[in-house]
């Protein structure tokens, strides 16, 4: 089944249904799980079906051709409003909610949100991006929260809640998205002629931990090549930092002279690394993994890597967010070889005392 043409979140949309049919529909909701499984999809569609002046709302199934579908297909809906961290930006900008110094509070979100529909009965924002709002961004956003106007209903979307700030957890309700399994990925890349076949299809799957987005990424050779030899590097009783800070800097600098394809494959690097240590600790821990769907080269380095490692499981969970930080550094726009350099420091140290960083959570 799928809902709207949107594959593995069927039970989201059933949530919402219910919620709907008790007309106990919250209004401001937070959005999580892992990068490229439709969430932005999910929000967009969810706004299409309660702008839809042809179907009902509790019914969740936009016509997709009235004027009003037509509009927030095209963003252009005068009741929607989407917000996103520009790419040059560590943090989304306050003028995004509250507009610019000559013009507070007379644009931007905040505002967008305080005035009456425009056609129908609801105001409707989405803010993609969650995981990058500051305190400041997140301050100015309190009382659009916790004094939202009738018919309002503000979906924020981001990766995880502990990323979230507690002043927006707090205030929000938290629909959890599970990762897509291998099988829908690999549906989602034929359907969208992503793989040339079924067979191809399944391959790019098995690597994208539940994310058409990163199957899409990962379908290059040359980061196919990488990561396996990343992983052979990782199985080792000792990280060869300046080894692997050269090829590490090499395949970055092979996506070009641009800053953002650069950063794109150092997450690359970064999210290989924790598939890595994941798959260790849960080896480690002894974990029932029999439906964790990991590729064969991984398998292989997983277990050359348990077989010679002095790591405990806590150890090998401190490097899964040793990684995970590194990301948040790449995100923020963090100097990319002080990055790889100090990533790698880390991960060695860890590796050659086998004990978790002090650091760590």
């Amino acid at each position: 089944m799928s809902w709207q043409g949107i594959v593995g979140h069927d039970n989201v949309i059933e949530q919402f249904r219910r919620s709907m049919a008790q007309h106990r529909l919250a209004t401001t909701f937070l959005f999580v799980g892992p990068e490229g499984i439709g969430k932005r999809t999910f929000a967009l569609r969810l706004a299409q079906s309660m702008l839809c002046t042809i179907s009902t709302e509790a019914d969740l199934a936009p016509c997709g051709s009235c004027p009003e579908c037509q509009q927030v297909l095209s963003d252009t809906h005068p009741d929607l409003q989407f917000v996103c961290k520009p790419v040059d930006r560590a943090f989304i900008p306050v003028e995004m909610f509250i507009g610019d110094r000559e013009h507070r509070m007379r644009s931007g979100l905040c505002h967008f949100m305080s005035l009456t529909p425009a056609g129908g009965k609801r105001r409707i924002a989405i803010i993609d991006d969650a995981d990058w709002l500051n305190q400041e961004g997140a301050n100015c956003l309190l009382k659009t929260l916790e004094e939202p106007s009738p018919g309002a209903v503000i979906i924020l979307i981001g990766t995880s809640e502990q990323r979230q700030l507690p002043t927006i957890r707090s205030r929000s309700q938290i629909i959890r998205f599970r990762p897509l399994s291998v099988e829908q990925v690999a549906q989602c890349l034929l359907e969208q002629n992503l793989a040339e076949s079924a067979a191809k299809a399944h391959d790019m799957a098995m690597r994208a931990d539940g994310s058409l987005s990163q199957a899409i990424a990962l379908a290059d050779e040359a980061t196919i090549e990488f990561r396996r030899e990343l992983w052979q590097e990782l199985a080792k009783t000792t990280i060869d930092r300046i080894g692997l800070a050269k090829s590490i800097t090499e395949y970055v600098d092979s996506a070009g002279k641009d800053t953002p394809a650069k950063r794109e494959y150092l997450r690359h690097t970064l999210v290989a690394a924790m598939e890595f240590y994941c798959a260790v600790a849960r080896r480690l821990s002894s974990a029932d993994a029999t439906n964790i769907h990991i590729n064969r080269e991984l398998a292989h380095a997983v277990e050359a890597a348990c077989e010679r490692t002095i790591l405990a499981p806590e150890a090998a969970s401190s490097l899964v967010e040793r990684c995970a930080d590194g990301l948040r550094q790449v995100n923020s726009n963090a100097n990319l070889a002080m990055l790889i350099e100090a990533w790698l420091c880390d991960m060695a140290t860890t590796v050659r005392t086998g004990q978790p960083l002090l650091n760590s959570a």
